[in-house]
Order: structure tokens, then sequence, then C-alpha cells
């Protein structure tokens, strides 16, 4: 049976401020997109941190990308999910209101709650690349956009999905949090809170 670790949103909050001086020192973005629904709750979190005195907030933007998938369970109340084989999108930027130009480069920070197979983070990284080169393309632009990557959790685990060797060489990929290959509940996913708390304080921290 897989173990389960439970993750509070104080932990949440905590990993974002411990990780926010690298990113801002190193990855110095532009725009965030966080990958839906994970990403959404620790992007808008790092913003605070992130924000500097007279300087705008940084914009966040959304892509919806789902990999895993519900398995039967003997228990319906707690039901077991288990990685995916291909990526479906469900949300993607939408060009008709969001000028692509803009984007060009620009420093872009994706962010997402968990690097598990990596395989959502490749699609990702990979689909917003061509995104972006072709806006060059139709703009007359050779200007580069840099992309980052930002995770609250990586699994220590032979990953099936891979990342550009130049984002992994430059030290574009950071992870608040390397952990052992545990299901990690995270607690906007709870239905209820205060059993999520409860059983955050039996464990160790993640």
């Amino acid at each position: 049976m897989v173990e389960k670790v439970y993750v509070t949103y104080n932990q949440v909050h905590k990993l974002c401020q411990a990780s926010a001086d690298q990113i801002l020192n190193e990855f110095k973005p532009n725009l965030m997109i966080a990958i839906g629904g994970g990403g959404y709750v620790p992007a808008r979190i790092l913003r605070s941190f992130l924000k500097r005195p007279s300087a705008p907030n940084i914009p966040i933007q959304a892509i919806g990308l789902s990999l895993y998938e519900q398995l039967p369970s003997s228990n319906p109340s707690n039901p077991v999910e288990t990685p995916g084989t291909k990526v479906t999108r469900t949300q993607w930027l939408d060009f008709s209101s969001l000028e692509m130009a803009n984007l060009v480069g620009k420093n872009i920070l994706i962010v997402d709650e968990v690097d598990d197979t990596r395989t959502t983070l490749e699609y990702a990284v990979r689909e917003l690349q061509k995104d972006v080169e072709e806006a060059a393309q139709k703009a007359g632009s050779n200007e580069r956009t840099h992309f980052s990557i930002f995770v609250l959790h990586n699994k220590d685990k032979t990953k099936k999905g891979h990342l550009p060797q130049a984002m992994m060489d430059e030290g574009k990929y950071l992870a608040a949090r390397t952990v052992t290959d545990v299901w990690i509940c995270y607690p906007w996913e709870a239905t209820d809170i205060d059993e999520h708390d409860t059983l955050a304080a039996s464990q160790a921290q993640y």
C-alpha cells in the first residue's frame, strides 16, 4: 500500500517563502504560468514573496493538464489515484485574448505542486516553448524566452518525462523539497481540512 503523507497550507506557505529569494535572484521571472490544479495555490503564495517595492505584481497565467486517473477502491471515501500515461490538455493559454508576442523574450516561471513522473512538466515546457517560438517568428523577433520551473516537491524516482538539458544545466529547475516516492496529499484536495491537518500533525513535515 502506498504511504500517504499530508501537507498543510502552512507548510506550503513556508516552502514558497524559503524558495522565493533563489527564484527572484536566479530566475528573475516576469510571468508565472501555474499548472492546474496543483500549481494555482503555490503560484499565488509565491507571488507575494516575489513582490518588490515599487515593482508591479508578477502576472499569473494558468494552464490545465491532467495525467492522474482515479482507480476503483474498496473504500469509496479513500480513492486511489495513479499516474496515467497520456497528458490531457484541459485548459491552455487563450491565444485570442493573450498576445503571445508579449511572452517573447520574457523569463517565464512554470509552477506546479509536485514533480512525480515528470511527464506533465515535459509536456508543459515543450508545448509552451513551441507556442512562444511560433509567436516570435510571427513577430519577427530573435529574443530568447527563458523558462524555469518551481515545484513544492520532487519525488526521488526514475522519471518517465525529460526536461531540456539546457534548462537543467543552467539550474532553471528548483524543488523546494525532495522526498521519497510517497503519495502527497495537499490541503486543497481535502474535503475535511480539520481531519487533514490532524493527520499532517501526526507525521513528519514534508
